[in-house]
């Protein structure tokens, strides 16, 4: 394992001291990403308790924050949101997230009752302070392409498993619902507008079903990187079957991929959980990209040989991306 590295999305919503402890032996650095989920805190808490956190332990965390959706269809939503990014970035955040209720979320529908996508024309002024404030956006939009296939045309098992047992969030069953295609339309039509915004395609840009999607949006918008966070079950897959193609992927796009695990620190793991968790991924993870181990994963069946890739490689995809794109302050010697 390397002797430095940043877990690049993570969200620290308690103050436990325990992964805290683990980062210092470790010597990791983590980037919590505050969200407008309905489960979590309020986006005011969650940057409280990062700030806590920050104050004990300097140094180690960096925090994206983000904006909500309360005054959706009223004259205050732009002003409000607009207001929570500006104070977010000056206390410190070094970027701003956009996630997936626009476009599956209910409650940010038109007063025709449709949808709102993420290329409505009420967004743009968001994205156009973004570009004129040189601040970077996070994005998170739609699901894993299982979310719209059927249980048994699903890939990995850990998305049959959830989608069986939360009925409601599997999109396959809610065709009312705007497609995979249409998200993932949305989301272009944005960075076709916008050449100039600096975005992170969260999650393989949810496309992570295959890696050539995801080389065309690297492609196609230059001011573009993406992360693996919670997705790198699916590379391993589609290394089991073309392990040359994946390995290339990664070399070829070396300065644009992020690594994260998407660990959820909210309470609902014990100190020991949250700890071993976090220990379990970083160690597989690891091995997957740099090793030629052979491997297996609890999503799917069959194993799978670790990618070898050139040290450099590993490096930046594990500190130098995150330190490039979101400003981690690294000692490069201590690798």
């Amino acid at each position: 394992m390397l002797k430095q590295f940043i877990d690049a999305h993570v969200h620290l919503n308690t103050l436990s001291d325990a992964k805290m402890k683990l980062a210092l032996e470790r010597n990791v650095s983590f980037l919590s990403i505050n969200t407008d989920i309905p489960f979590f805190q309020n986006l005011d808490e969650q940057e409280a308790t990062v700030h806590a956190l920050q104050k004990k332990y300097p140094d180690r965390i960096l925090q994206i924050t983000s904006f909500d959706t309360q005054y959706w269809n009223t004259d205050k939503w732009l002003p409000h949101a607009l207001q929570q990014i500006k104070d977010g970035i000056s206390r410190g955040a070094v970027g701003v997230k956009i996630w997936k209720n626009i476009g599956m979320d209910e409650s940010v529908k038109d007063l025709d009752g449709n949808f709102v996508m993420l290329d409505d024309e009420r967004f743009d002024p968001i994205y156009q302070y973004l570009i004129d404030n040189d601040i970077l956006l996070i994005g998170h939009q739609g699901e894993p392409k299982n979310c719209w296939l059927p249980l048994n045309e699903m890939t990995v098992d850990s998305d049959r498993d959830y989608f069986s047992g939360h009925p409601e969030y599997h999109m396959y069953l809610h065709p009312e619902f705007p497609s995979y295609e249409k998200q993932m339309e949305a989301r272009d039509n944005v960075l076709k507008k916008f050449p100039k915004l600096k975005y992170v395609g969260l999650h393989l840009f949810s496309m992570e079903w295959s890696i050539d999607e995801v080389a065309k949006r690297l492609d196609l918008y230059p001011n573009t990187k993406t992360d693996l966070a919670e997705r790198i079950c699916h590379v391993e897959l589609q290394a089991k079957e073309n392990w040359e193609k994946v390995r290339a992927f990664f070399i070829k796009y070396q300065d644009r991929i992020i690594y994260g695990t998407d660990v959820i620190d909210d309470g609902s793991m014990n100190d020991e959980e949250l700890v071993a968790r976090f220990e379990s991924l970083w160690q597989h993870h690891y091995d997957f990209f740099a090793t030629n181990k052979t491997l297996s994963a609890p999503e799917f069946k069959g194993s799978f040989k670790g990618l070898e890739l050139p040290e450099e490689v590993v490096y930046k995809i594990f500190v130098q991306n995150a330190v490039d794109t979101y400003g981690f302050n690294i000692n490069k010697s201590t690798n």
